[in-house]
């Protein structure tokens, strides 16, 4: 049963979103929200500083007359094909034509799609369908997978298959991006609604089924102008950027931060630590943001170069488990570089905006810090609701909304936290079923209704249990059938006969005789971890 039914409204181009007209009224009336759009923003940047790069791809620098230029040229050919609102996914890596194809539909007044590139069939087709997608841009191949095949595939058996651009490749049956932009167009460009919906991700939830979360124009800038006022962002600095634009925090920091805080944002395609070091030395990184791992590897690989990074003035990090003893380390390391923890999600990002003050590194190590513009609540039950500026506009069906928000419209979010001296929040767990390894959202019940199906598994549950290198490592506890013996590698080849993504796959594997069921017959997985993490 719903916690709150929120009124709702249809958006200019067609989008049912929540609304909450005296929240939306104070939100204009502080300033998170505004008229004014990032359409405005690469509009006037191309006209009153057009040589200012933007965007760094490896031997490609993107001005802002050059995105400007590109961007409206693909809006031009979106709107040739399809009406506002229509939306625009694209599954790339951290390329430059991302942002051009992210901006083409933001002018285009279109909603683009971020798709996770490791994502496979089985997800592929539930987004593209449960979207309705119009188009969609893919590698032709990266890190030896054949996105052009993959689509090939997966196209026939939507309804309504979408257009299929392919970059950097051979296009085989599809289209090629660049005899898309040469088909041009005339349209004039839409007046862009702030309030409209800009962005789609999909996340991962507890119900198996990924949910697609809205962001509206003024929901991603107010997020960014929190970043602005809270981390240290001045004209001219320049974000490393190696977690994936296609999740909330590689996006804002590649596509956003350029547009809104005259930032410069540097992407890497494949994380490496030591180029990171190097790349950061050599172009004077000023910001970089990431979870566990990242801060893990940047800091091991500084370590050997023998240099502390001195233009580095932030290291945000966040999106799973955060030793505290990591964040001391950095920062006693990077000596010149603020190091803190942060708390957020897909659905409201950024909701903790972490410690800056250089002097109280123990709130940095020990909590997630201080919430920003946010608006953040402990429940009694311990779990953390949260509200802002920057909270998603609903998700695209609005039955996912069921117990999402309370009656006040806060943000449920499945997560158990605590304050420490008053004002800084700490995560203590979850309550939601859900595993975050190295920033990633796995869904057990998604993958547990899979691998019921294989033949040597009576029952099975998913749980996650600490890991210093990941945040969380996945554990399936088995029951197998009769002498059956499934492993790691059993399961593996069953996954990826299903279409699923090599990330949500479990890194162990426990065979059990039995698991630990309630009375109703509900598995306890409480129990199942308190045994795996219990000391030998």
């Amino acid at each position: 049963m719903s916690d709150t039914v929120s009124p709702r409204r249809t958006t200019p181009t067609g989008w049912s979103v929540r609304r909450d007209d005296a929240f939306a009224s104070q939100a204009y009336k502080d300033g998170w929200w505004q008229a004014d759009t990032a359409a405005d923003a690469l509009i006037r940047a191309a006209r009153d500083t057009p040589d200012r790069v933007l965007l760094i791809d490896g031997d490609t620098s993107l001005t802002a007359a050059a995105l400007h230029a590109q961007a409206s040229r693909l809006a031009q050919v979106m709107l040739a094909r399809f009406a506002p609102g229509s939306a625009i996914s694209f599954m790339l890596p951290n390329w430059h034509e991302a942002a051009i194809i992210y901006m083409g539909a933001t002018l285009a007044g279109m909603v683009a799609n971020l798709i996770l590139p490791s994502l496979r069939d089985h997800d592929l087709r539930f987004i593209l369908a449960d979207l309705d997608s119009a188009m969609i841009f893919i590698p032709a191949s990266f890190r030896g997978h054949d996105y052009a095949a993959m689509l090939a595939r997966v196209t026939p058996a939507l309804e309504n298959p979408p257009a299929v651009i392919v970059l950097r490749g051979e296009a085989g049956p599809h289209i090629a991006f660049a005899d898309l932009l040469a088909e041009g167009g005339d349209a004039q460009l839409p007046a862009v609604d702030p309030d409209d919906v800009r962005m789609v991700m999909y996340t991962s939830g507890t119900t198996g089924r990924p949910k697609g979360v809205l962001h509206s124009h003024n929901s991603i800038n107010a997020l960014i102008r929190q970043i602005g006022r809270h981390w240290l962002v001045e004209p001219g600095d320049r974000f490393l950027v190696p977690s994936p634009v296609s999740h909330i925090g590689g996006s804002i920091y590649a596509f956003e931060t350029p547009l809104l805080l005259g930032a410069t944002a540097i992407l890497m395609e494949h994380w490496n630590p030591d180029e990171a070091v190097q790349i950061m030395v050599d172009q004077r990184c000023t910001h970089m943001a990431g979870a566990t791992p990242f801060l893990q590897h940047l800091l091991a690989a500084a370590r050997a170069a023998g240099t502390c990074l001195p233009d580095l003035k932030l290291f945000i990090c966040g999106g799973a488990s955060v030793p505290s003893s990591l964040i001391r380390d950095a920062a006693a390391y990077f000596d010149r570089t603020i190091v803190s923890r942060v708390y957020g999600s897909t659905e409201l990002p950024v909701t903790t905006v972490g410690v800056i003050d250089p002097a109280d590194r123990d709130h940095a190590a020990d909590t997630d810090g201080r919430a920003g513009i946010a608006t953040i609540r402990i429940a009694p039950d311990g779990e953390i609701r949260a509200r802002g500026p920057q909270m998603m506009v609903g998700y695209l069906h609005p039955e996912d909304e069921e117990s999402s928000f309370d009656a006040d419209g806060y943000y449920r979010s499945g997560d158990q936290g605590a304050w420490v001296d008053g004002d800084h929040l700490v995560v203590t767990g979850r309550i939601k079923d859900l595993i975050i390894r190295n920033g990633e959202n796995i869904a057990p019940k998604e993958i547990e209704d899979l691998l019921v199906g294989h033949p040597d598994i009576a029952e099975i549950a998913i749980v996650g249990i600490p890991d210093p290198r990941t945040g969380e490592r996945a554990v399936a506890v088995i029951v197998p059938c009769g002498e059956a013996t499934p492993d790691v590698p059993a399961i593996a080849d069953f996954l990826g006969r299903h279409g699923v993504a090599r990330f949500k796959y479990p890194e162990s594997v426990q065979l059990w005789d039995a698991l630990p069921k309630n009375d109703a017959g509900k598995v306890l997985k409480a129990a199942i971890r308190a045994t795996l993490t219990a000391p030998n």
